[in-house]
């Protein structure tokens, strides 16, 4: 009698297929189904040849080999194929079994998926996974949330295919029902503005300092081997020195029309359903969208042509500048996003793990770097740190980086070199650390129009008041709430 397989995979594209080779190298025996039987059978008789995979025809095949309780990952494109997948899939099966979402789903999605499979008795995990291909086949950071109950049973198969960080998997439990794919959305939106973060230092580079390709390459190995040691630093020094088929540099080919598929902009969208001011990640998303615009962008330089104005500074100083303003900026980002997963946890009632989630990031993912582990020995070191800038080193790096911070940003608008996540990042800087903020004349002016009150610095906070500004609009304010 054939041993019964450890887990079954639903999906056989890139990530699917790369999952599956990745447990069965780990000692697992995997079962494979993807809605087109061909592409099982090419699976099977290739790449998968030899090994402790078998291949199904059918979902109740796929049911039929696995060991109890059921493990059954699904790696298909995230939104209604997932919701159609497990209308068929669940009635076959048993209380216990546990279903993963692998996928790119919404957390709220998520949420209300795993609802829906535990009323059914059953367990239900959503699990971010990150480090596109190559990840999937050595090594990705997961990040599983969802029924707590289920993940005994899958983390020895998990945290023994994650990538490792110091000695320690990539991979814990986040939290509950959509932990893990709000953790996952995040990273998204983080690595939305480390790309955003580096484009715009190349840009400097470029543009003020008139570097070509392989001279701005040689600048991001460097800056490799400092606080910025990154996969997206190392990765985009290998595509500046990547040559097109006549020597040239492949790069400068490439449109500057930027896609995106969604992601980003869910973290922006949740920040603000949160109140939370991602101003950074938010900038990133909005300057993809203002990639996309090349013909009116074209139109629009030739109407408002500027005259370029020559870099007359000192141009290693102003690199190392360029380097500190991006860690600053970085620290900004990894600060906003996290401000936002402390949010979350408050309103779904989630107990994250921040320091956990550094460790998770640490390895395998897109947004890996040397940088997460100071991260996590801040969270460690207070777990209940109310922002990363508090914490000593962070905030003691900001200090000392702020003067190359503003001369970079400076540089940037004086040149008319665009710098959204440079300078965004700066300006929520500047207004996280002003004590007094022109909000009182904001809140003045929605008293005067709109009777929407407002609290007084000579009065408890808790005390809203309203005045007859135009001594004709009464005493009756409106209902006070925000939104």
């Amino acid at each position: 009698m054939m041993k019964k397989a450890d887990i079954g995979l639903i999906g056989l594209a890139v990530m699917g297929e790369n999952l599956v080779m990745n447990m069965e190298s780990r000692g697992f025996t995997v079962a494979a189904y993807n809605r087109t039987a061909e592409r099982v059978d090419s699976f099977v008789k290739r790449r998968a040849g030899g090994k402790n995979i078998v291949g199904t025809k059918s979902l109740a095949e796929l049911v039929s080999t696995l060991s109890l309780p059921r493990k059954i990952m699904l790696m298909v494109k995230a939104g209604p194929a997932v919701d159609s997948l497990l209308e068929s899939l669940l009635p076959l099966l048993e209380a216990g079994d546990i279903v993963i979402d692998g996928g790119n789903s919404r957390y709220t999605d998520t949420i209300r998926r795993c609802a829906g499979v535990e009323s059914k008795g059953l367990l239900y995990i959503g699990m971010g996974v990150s480090g596109g291909e190559e990840g999937a086949l050595k090594g990705p950071a997961l990040m599983p949330g969802g029924s707590p109950a289920a993940w005994p049973f899958v983390r020895p198969i998990f945290q023994a295919i994650a990538a490792k960080a110091g000695g320690e998997a990539c991979c814990e439990w986040v939290g509950e029902n959509g932990a893990g794919h709000f953790v996952k959305m995040v990273h998204n939106g983080i690595e939305y503005g480390d790309m955003q973060l580096i484009c715009e230092a190349y840009s400097l580079l470029r543009v003020l300092l008139g570097m070509n390709a392989e001279e701005a390459a040689d600048v991001f190995e460097s800056w490799n081997k400092t606080e910025l040691d990154s996969y997206l630093i190392e990765i985009t020094k290998n595509i500046l020195r990547y040559k097109d088929n006549d020597g040239a540099p492949l790069v400068g080919r490439i449109l500057d029309a930027a896609g995106q598929k969604g992601t980003g902009k869910w973290t922006a969208v949740s920040a603000l359903d949160e109140g939370v001011p991602l101003t950074l990640i938010g900038e990133a998303v909005f300057a993809r969208s203002l990639s996309a615009m090349k013909d009116e962008r074209v139109k629009a330089s030739e109407a408002f042509a500027r005259e370029k104005t020559p870099f007359d500074g000192c141009r290693e100083s102003f690199i190392e500048d360029i380097r500190r303003a991006l860690l600053a900026s970085k620290i900004v980002s990894y600060a906003q996003g996290y401000m936002l997963m402390r949010a979350a946890a408050k309103s779904y009632g989630w107990n994250l793990n921040y320091g956990g989630i550094a460790q998770i990031w640490s390895g395998g993912c897109i947004i890996r770097s040397v940088f997460l582990g100071k991260i996590k020995e801040a969270f460690e070191a207070e777990p209940e740190l109310a922002n990363l800038l508090f914490a000593p080193y962070f905030r003691d790096k900001v200090k000392d980086l702020v003067p190359s911070w503003r001369r970079t940003a400076a540089a940037g608008v004086l040149h008319g070199v665009p710098l959204p996540a440079f300078t965004s990042a700066l300006s929520w800087f500047d207004g996280y650390t002003s004590a007094a903020l022109p909000a009182n004349l904001l809140q003045a002016q929605r008293d005067y129009f709109g009777a929407h009150t407002y609290e007084r610095t000579d009065r408890p906070r808790g005390e809203f008041f309203h005045t007859d500004w135009t001594g004709e609009g009464g005493a009756t304010a409106s209902g006070n709430y925000n939104a």
